[in-house]
């Protein structure tokens, strides 16, 4: 298992994933946008399941990376 984050590009077709990561906020409140990112977030730490990823990943997020 890798434990470090992976920061430089690796999804296949980014512009499929943003266009999905679009629709799923389509039609969306504020708070409804907010809940399904909470709900996605979770869903992939518990994907990556790797504490020292996660938490070079929060601290990335953090600090604007």
């Amino acid at each position: 298992m890798n434990s470090k984050l992976i920061d430089e590009p690796n999804i296949a077709a980014p512009d499929d994933f943003y266009a999905a990561l679009m629709d799923l906020h389509r039609d969306l409140d504020l708070e409804e946008s907010a809940k399904v990112n909470a709900k996605l977030v979770l869903l992939l730490a518990n994907h990556i399941g790797d504490m020292t990823v996660l938490r070079e990943a929060i601290a990335a997020a953090r600090s604007g990376s």
